[in-house]
């Protein structure tokens, strides 16, 4: 009988420290910024690889003409990841 209670707090401790264990691991990732692909992935509207100014938003959209280095008038995945990284990570959701 104790064995079996032992097992079982032994289990419990387990499982508590694994949960804990992969909810630091998601807050760490979701303080890092997205890598200039992940972004093109989520902003490109019409698949062409490159961001214009319309599909672009919050800091790009403000610093497009400083990103926007060869004056193209689109972003590629060069020129984002050249582009000044914002400070302080991701903002909170």
């Amino acid at each position: 009988m104790k064995s079996k209670y032992i097992l079982m707090v032994m289990a419990c401790v387990f499982f508590v420290v694994a949960c804990n264990g992969k909810k630091s691991q998601k807050r760490q990732n979701d303080q890092e910024p997205p890598s200039a692909d992940e972004i093109i992935k989520h902003m490109d509207e019409n698949g062409d690889g490159v961001l214009s100014k319309d599909e672009v938003q919050g800091p790009l959209k403000e610093m497009f003409a400083e990103i926007d280095s060869n004056k193209d008038g689109s972003l590629s995945l060069e020129e984002i990841e050249k582009a000044p990284k914002p400070e302080g990570g991701r903002p909170q959701r």
